[in-house]
Order: structure tokens, then sequence, then C-alpha cells
């Protein structure tokens, strides 16, 4: 997929916005993935935007499968594969649905790594 721009833009100030909230919390800091930058926990991105402008995050497959069955994300496909726990989130969700699968993904990534 190409690079759009102007909607990387308006997605990274979103994310800037909503960066705050996690970023205070202990072993919250930037880092580099996918050649972006996103949010992470101890070291693992559990979120970030893409190419696209959209957020993509890291779930727990099960309700990565139940967001995508209701139409709120689409799976992050990767070299023609669909990623388990890969999940993206168009703009127009919004900012409070994209600060509640941040706080999932965080939430997540916060249990799954070591403290």
């Amino acid at each position: 997929m190409p690079k759009d721009r102007a909607a990387v833009a308006r997605g990274d100030a979103r994310l800037d916005a909503l960066a705050g909230e996690f970023l205070a919390k202990p072993g919250v800091d930037w880092g580099r993935m996918f050649s972006t930058v996103g949010l992470r926990v101890r070291g693992k991105v559990f979120g970030l935007v893409n190419h696209g402008g959209r957020l993509m995050v890291k779930i727990p497959a099960d309700r990565a499968g139940e967001l995508v069955s209701q139409g709120a994300v689409e799976r992050m496909v990767m070299n023609g594969r669909a990623m388990r726990e890969w999940v993206e989130m168009p703009y127009e969700a919004g900012e409070d649905a994209w600060r509640s699968l941040l706080t999932e993904a965080y939430t997540y990534l916060d249990q799954i790594t070591e403290k």
C-alpha cells in the first residue's frame, strides 16, 4: 500500500493527542516498527498509525475476530496473509474508538510482556 501522507499526518496527530495517557504508564514509550513509530510497552509495540493513516494495534486473536465480525476493524494483511492479532481501525471511527482500542492493546501487551 502506498503511503497516504495526508492521512498519515492526520492519524499521527490523533495518536499524538492520545499518547499522553499511555506515556504516563510505567514502561510505555515510543518505538519503531514497520518503518514508523508507535506506542510500545517494555519494548513491544501495541499501537501505531500505518501508511494508510489507520490505527493499527495488537490485541488477542479472539477479540480481533469479534471486532472484525462487528465491522469495527479489519485484519492487518501482510504479504497476503491476515495477521491473527493485528487489526486496523479507520480514522473515521473517531477519537473515542481509537482510545478504546489503544487501551485494549496496551492492556493486552502489558499482560503478556515481562514486568
